[in-house]
């Protein structure tokens, strides 16, 4: 399912995972304890941006999961259609 259907530049606009993700990754990036959960985590604090990624996707895939419940159906276009 795409977040923004149609963008008039000759694309399909964006996925509303990616969608989603984003929202994710801007609430992460301010978190104020981000180099020690990345560590707790596994990742190198050098990694933060790996961590933040890894994150944002598992929240996005979360909210695409919650929302195929809460419609009680897939949605063209979701994950795993």
């Amino acid at each position: 399912m795409k977040a923004f259907p149609y963008t008039g530049a000759g694309t399909d606009g964006m996925d509303l995972r990616d969608y989603f993700a984003a929202k994710a990754m801007q609430a992460l990036i301010n978190e104020d304890e981000l180099d020690s959960r990345a560590t707790e985590e596994g990742f190198d604090t050098n990694e933060w941006a790996e961590f933040v990624s890894f994150c944002s996707y598992k929240f996005a895939d979360a909210m695409m999961k919650y929302r195929t419940i809460t419609l009680g159906r897939k949605v063209k276009g979701d994950k795993d259609e």
